[in-house]
């Protein structure tokens, strides 16, 4: 028997989820731009999802912008805030040190065309301390990106009060939530972020899709020029039998949240109890809150 532990990394897509995205590549093959009856059938089924993946989220369906997945998500919100901060002189950009690569990369692209950044130190437990961002900011930030929860030891960053930081003067805040959302209960409006990245391979969905949260009002620049697709902020013809799948596996994602994530704390403690008992010189690496699904432990090997 094969026992897969490696969840964060990618997950197995859900067998409705594969039925559903075989089924819509082979009956509805429709162009959702198209305003024949081949191409709004798969207008509908965008619309199904993208209320499906708002329901997850806890936002409204016209704030969900479909992507090809978390790195594509991350690079607009980033690259989106910066087009339309550039003008107004804001060029500084914040994130953690223990960040996403979508997430350095990109700032780090950006620092090459006249962009500063701040990149801010974490703790024993992966926190960011709010005080830190609050001695970086300056009025010349145009965005904070801090990850809901981190991928390798599985704690939660104070997310709502890094954000109230970021909008008191006047930068937005961007969470990369692909460790978090489908896995832990994610409200977009409760954290108080302006954008959040999602990834569908990360809860049991098709690889190659993803959604990018972008808070009603929020501006940004489309980092992909074509169409008007996703209200002119992500060009190319949508990939509908990716997106149905999301669909599906957000939906479910909602339906199973509150008890699979009871079930998975439980398993963990009982895995880490287990360790740290009877394993001499374990350690537990991260406190505090964490997500239910995630845990490091770290100890020094027997010699051979």
């Amino acid at each position: 028997m094969r026992i897969y532990l490696d969840h964060n990394a990618t997950t197995p897509v859900d067998s409705t989820v594969v039925d559903t995205v075989s089924n819509v590549l082979r009956d509805c093959y429709g162009n959702a731009s198209s305003v024949h009856t081949f191409g709004q059938s798969a207008k509908a089924l965008l619309d199904d999802a993208r209320a499906s993946v708002a329901a997850l989220l806890g936002a409204q369906p016209a704030e969900i912008v479909f992507t090809g997945g978390g790195t594509e998500s991350d690079n607009l919100a980033i690259r989106g805030a910066a087009g339309v901060s550039s003008p107004n002189g804001r060029r500084h950009l914040i994130a953690s040190t223990i960040e996403h690569e979508a997430v350095l990369n990109t700032i780090k692209d950006l620092t090459r065309h006249g962009w500063t950044a701040t990149y801010l130190p974490v703790g024993a437990s992966g926190i960011v301390n709010p005080s830190d961002l609050q001695t970086a900011i300056t009025d010349q930030t145009a965005l904070v990106s801090v990850m809901h929860a981190n991928n390798e030891i599985g704690t939660l960053q104070p997310i709502t009060e890094l954000a109230s930081i970021a909008h008191t003067h006047g930068a937005l805040f961007h969470t990369d939530a692909v460790q978090t959302a489908g896995k832990y209960p994610v409200s977009a409006s409760e954290l108080g972020v302006d954008l959040l990245s999602i990834s569908g391979h990360k809860f049991n969905g098709p690889k190659g899709v993803g959604a990018l949260w972008v808070r009603r009002g929020t501006r940004l620049t489309s980092s992909l020029t074509g169409g008007r697709q996703e209200r002119n902020r992500r060009a190319g013809t949508e990939n509908v039998a990716g997106i149905a799948g999301l669909g599906v596996a957000a939906q479910v994602a909602v339906d199973k949240l509150n008890g699979e994530t009871s079930r998975l704390g439980r398993l963990r403690d009982r895995l880490e109890s287990e360790i740290l008992c009877n394993v001499s010189g374990a350690e537990l690496n991260g406190t505090g809150q964490r997500v239910s699904n995630t845990t490091n432990i770290s100890g020094v090997a027997d010699p051979l």
